[in-house]
C-alpha cells in the first residue's frame, strides 16, 4: 500500500495495525515513495558494564611477595 503524507497524518493508527498484520506499508510525497512503515525490532535487554558480575576475593588488598619484586626489585632480607 502506497500512501501519501496528509492521508497518513490521518490514518497513522490504522496504517500501524495494517503494519502489526504483516502489510507492506509506503509512504509517499507526491506520489513518489518516501519510506516504509515497518515495526520495531528489539535490540535485546540493556547490559551494563562488560562483566555481567565480578567476584573480588577477600584477598585482594593482601601483600603478594612477588607483584612487591616486580615493583621493587628483589629485597635481600639479610640486610633489613
Amino acid at each position: 500500500m502506497i500512501i501519501n503524507i496528509a492521508e497518513a497524518k490521518a490514518k497513522l493508527s490504522i496504517l500501524i495495525d495494517a503494519v502489526m498484520h504483516g502489510e507492506k506499508v509506503v509512504i509517499a510525497k507526491n506520489n513518489l515513495p518516501l519510506v516504509d512503515l515497518i515495526p520495531h525490532k528489539r535490540t535485546g535487554k540493556r547490559t551494563l558494564g562488560l562483566i555481567p558480575e565480578i567476584e573480588i576475593p577477600d584477598s585482594f588488598n593482601e601483600e603478594d611477595n612477588e607483584i612487591n619484586e616486580l615493583f621493587h626489585g628483589k629485597i635481600n632480607e639479610n640486610n633489613s
